[in-house]
């Protein structure tokens, strides 16, 4: 019985054995195989190639290019030997250094320091040019490895670096398209997996995996380099001559609401960005607001025109002080006897007081929707983040003061888009477009999405339309913008002196701004120079301080785009009675 007893106990011993091996080998091997194959690779991630940004015509403004990170595996490298010149074995960390240390412009002693170690994976300098890791890889030092990688250059500079923004350490965007269009940019990454030793280097003849990575989308945007170089030059130019505090250029077309140019002082190089004031890395032109002053005139003699509440030739006897009939009184910039002025005559000259007079019947609440219509208080849609609305506040809460002052562009803010917006809404027939800075996307698979301007909103008649351009010529003809006159091309354009927020907030900064379009006859470009502070001493008014920056730049676009000079003399209205 006790023998019969100890052989069942084996055979059931025996049973159970037999079953487990057949579990592991049948049920568990493709499991134990894979965590097996787990233990000896590894992966890496293949990094995705950033889209590039262009401008209009193709030319480059960001891209990204090849770079290497150098790696070490300190134990693979302790063990690496070769012989030297004098036909002696030498290796190690000690030699490695020696013969990277030039190359990698790196210490010697320090370098040495980093190849030695236990560690099979670390960085020892990353950003490498392709030319010094083939320099690195043809010493066939054992232990020296590489990562594949990119660097973002932007070969254009500051010029439209305010616009093109700027990637931070990661690759992500940080600033202008880069950031707003950071998804697109970036693409899809991929991966790369190796067998390794159990020193942790890759085994040549190893199984790889390879998982392609997706390249971000192309951008082209609406932007002509060399107008954005040319507005950013004679912008620079004019600050330094009136000792000016900055300022911004913009030109945009009118027809389809593209911004050639968006260009401002101390605009950020994105190549070094920290080494710009970070006020000066995003796009002031989109964020900063300042009061319009006399260029929104225009806006008030819409208004009267539209409503059929004066003409152009509308006659009036204007004083250099005018007190309304709610008891405000308000001055024109200078002292003057009674001018006998039609309504042209009041604009051409920039008269407050004239305004005053001829807008004393336009009810209140026209007054504000007519500012509201020609898109104060809201923002463009432009492509660009930190965009402001401007300050246009409801009619409810304006003054007795303000619903006056709102006629000649005082008690409402703006930022220097919104101030040319108008303008071209102007030049457009009375059509407002939207302004826009990215044309087109192109996918990595080939396939264009090309920007839709969207809607176009009449705003006014083009009848009135092209009253105002008429009137608007006689500013640069007889009035006040003779310095923005371009010579073979009709202008019809407006000066402007107001007041902007200082750091403090408190506003006693000063604003020479010169806005207009042309061809007055046929519209083009509308563009729009704002120059902040300049000398009191020299001038403050925007005719000399902004008048020549905006003649200089419109010159130069109006010949690249090969936009024909005016042929017919203009027909003014009569500025006087």
């Amino acid at each position: 019985m006790r023998t019969n007893w100890l052989v069942g106990m084996a055979a059931a011993v025996l049973v159970l054995f037999v079953g487990r091996l057949v579990w592991i080998q049948g049920f568990e091997a493709s499991a134990l195989a894979a965590e097996a194959y787990k233990q000896i690779t590894f992966t890496r991630e293949v990094q995705a190639s950033r889209g590039d940004i262009t401008d209009v015509n193709g030319v480059v403004m960001a891209t990204s290019v090849k770079r290497y990170n150098l790696t070490v595996n300190q134990r693979e490298l302790a063990k690496w030997t070769h012989k030297n010149e004098a036909d002696i074995e030498v290796g190690g960390p000690a030699e490695a250094a020696r013969l990277t240390s030039d190359l990698l412009d790196m210490n010697e002693a320090e370098l040495a320091a980093i190849y030695t170690g236990d560690r099979m994976f670390k960085y020892v300098k990353k950003g490498l040019l392709p030319e010094v890791w083939d320099a690195i890889s043809s010493l066939r030092i054992a232990g020296l490895y590489s990562e594949e990688t990119s660097q973002r250059v932007y070969p254009a500079g500051t010029v439209g670096g305010n616009i093109v923004g700027f990637v931070g350490s990661t690759g992500e965007g940080k600033a202008g398209i880069e950031s707003a269009f950071n998804e697109q940019l970036t693409g899809t990454p991929g991966s790369r997996t190796y067998e390794r030793s159990g020193t942790g280097h890759v085994i040549p003849a190893g199984k790889q995996t390879t998982v392609a990575a997706q390249p971000g989308d192309n951008i082209t945007l609406t932007i002509d380099r060399d107008i954005q170089y040319v507005a950013a030059h004679a912008l620079a130019q004019q600050i330094k001559k009136y000792g000016a505090s900055g300022g911004s250029a913009t030109v945009v077309d009118i027809p389809t609401g593209s911004v050639l140019a968006l260009a401002e002082s101390g605009s950020v190089d994105p190549n070094k960005p920290g080494a710009t004031d970070e006020s000066n890395r995003g796009a002031k032109s989109v964020s900063d607001v300042f009061e319009p002053g006399s260029t929104a005139k225009v806006i008030t003699v819409a208004a009267l025109l539209e409503t059929g509440l004066a003409t152009p030739k509308s006659k009036y006897t204007v004083p250099d002080r005018y007190t309304t009939s709610n008891n405000q009184t308000f001055k024109d910039s200078h002292d003057h006897e009674k001018e006998k002025w039609t309504l042209t005559g009041i604009l051409s000259n920039s008269s407050n007081t004239g305004t005053l007079m001829a807008a004393e019947d336009l009810p209140t609440q026209v007054r504000y929707d007519y500012l509201r219509k020609f898109g104060f208080g809201e923002k463009t849609g432009i492509e660009l983040a930190g965009e402001s609305r401007g300050i246009l506040h409801d009619v409810d809460d304006w003054d007795g003061r303000t619903k006056h002052a709102v006629l000649f562009g005082q008690g409402v803010s703006v930022t220097a888009l919104q101030a040319v917006d108008v303008f071209a809404t102007i030049g457009n027939g009375g059509k407002r477009v939207s302004p826009h800075l990215v044309q087109s996307i192109t996918s990595a698979d080939g396939t264009v999405t090309t920007k839709d301007a969207g809607e176009q909103t009449q705003v006014i008649s083009k009848e009135v339309a092209d009253q105002l351009l008429r009137m608007l010529e006689s500013t640069v003809i007889d009035g006040t913008g003779k310095p923005g006159a371009i010579p073979g091309y009709r202008v019809a354009a407006k000066t402007g002196t107001a007041q902007a927020a200082d750091a403090s907030g408190q506003m006693n900064d000063i604003v020479s701004s010169f806005i207009g379009v042309v061809p007055a006859e046929k519209p083009r470009l509308a563009i729009s120079v704002v120059i902040n502070n300049p000398s009191e001493r020299i001038s403050i008014y925007g005719g000399p301080v902004a008048g020549p920056v905006f003649a200089e730049v419109g010159s130069y676009a109006l010949q690249r785009l090969g936009v024909e000079p005016s042929t017919e003399s203009p027909k003014l209205y009569k500025e006087e009675w």
